[in-house]
């Protein structure tokens, strides 16, 4: 038996189809499903009809209220084999403390206690939000971690539960915290305007034919020069399973490429695809944004050749591909002119 939280999200409901192709069908997904504390009818009701689309097809064996999961494992845990931690609210632009305070960290304190508590093994969702400005690097190393200043409750919610996981005592049978970079690919329609630029750019292409990126504000990049480490859904997957297959392994590691791309990479990428010439219109980035405007982020990833760890990522433009031909193509019935 597996639990996946957060498995109406996006990373989350990629997971539990990635480990359906993998044969695995005992799966306890675990999200705000319409019960439990704080939720909303009105707002929520919509965000349920997703999460559940989201599941349509896939394989599980009980769907679990996050509220409810603390007692569920009390009463479950010997049959369990493996937790996977990924819900957490994401909103890097919601600045409502007890939020963060309450979803992601208190929450995942219980979690993490009561995997110690049961031996049971446990990997969460970190983020690289958690290196701010990134302007200490974008080492994983566990000794840096009260150098980090995160720029955004969301980002400061994360470092504050890996600064706190550091200095726990007990810990579960395995622990792995994964640094989440920019992750892209399909079920991610869903997150509005968290979701990732290529999922902005096919709507705008959509709409008007043409991207719109941010002119540099920055003397050191050009417009559209501004660069993220990308990595493809399938990917983020991919190493989720192998640590769940090599559970000698405990530590912080950062998940991206280890290759940073430049946004105007991205949406050439995504006119590629689309057998499009590229038109890219530069446009102001608001004022409120740019004192923590990150300019360059990028995941060192020695990690990999460390841990003999053999997945391999997919390049950028097969990503975009990938996601066009899954997804993105069916956003729009008629093609482009």
């Amino acid at each position: 038996m597996i639990v996946v939280t957060g498995a109406g999200g996006f990373i989350g409901s990629n997971l539990v189809a990635r480990l359906n192709r993998d044969g695995f069908e005992d799966l306890v997904l675990v999200d705000d499903f319409g019960e439990g504390e704080g939720h909303s009818a009105v707002q929520g009701s919509s965000a349920v009809d997703a999460k559940e689309k989201r599941l349509k097809g896939l394989v599980y064996s009980s769907l679990v209220h996050r509220d409810h999961l603390m007692n569920w494992l009390d009463e479950h845990h010997a049959w369990v084999q493996y937790v996977f931690h990924l819900g957490a609210r994401t909103d890097t632009m919601l600045h409502d403390r007890s939020i963060f305070d309450r979803l992601n960290l208190g929450y995942s304190k219980d979690l993490w206690q009561a995997c110690s508590r049961w031996g049971l093994p446990l990997l969460y969702a970190s983020s690289a939000a958690t290196y701010g400005l990134g302007e200490h690097g974008f080492q994983d190393s566990l000794s840096i971690l009260d150098q980090l200043r995160p720029l955004n409750p969301y980002g400061e919610s994360k470092h504050f539960f890996d600064c706190w996981m550091a200095q726990s005592e007990r810990k579960p049978m395995q622990w792995v915290g994964l640094k989440f970079f920019n992750v892209f690919g399909p079920g991610e329609s869903h997150k509005g305007p968290m979701a990732s630029v290529v999922w902005h750019a096919s709507k705008q292409l959509i709409q008007d034919g043409k991207v719109r990126l941010f002119k540099s504000h920055h003397p050191d990049f050009k417009d559209g020069e501004q660069q993220r480490d990308f990595i493809y859904v399938d990917d983020v997957t991919e190493i989720c399973l192998w640590f769940m297959k090599n559970r000698q392994h405990s530590g912080l590691f950062n998940l991206g490429t280890g290759h940073a791309s430049t946004f105007k990479d991205l949406v050439v990428a995504l006119f590629e695809a689309m057998a499009l010439e590229p038109r890219i219109e530069f446009v102001d980035t608001p004022e409120h944004l740019r004192a923590q405007y990150q300019y360059y982020t990028c995941a060192d990833m020695a990690w990999l050749q460390r841990l003999k760890c053999p997945v391999q990522f997919k390049s950028l433009g097969h990503g975009v591909l990938d996601y066009y031909r899954r997804e993105l193509s069916q956003l729009n019935p008629s093609p482009l002119p």
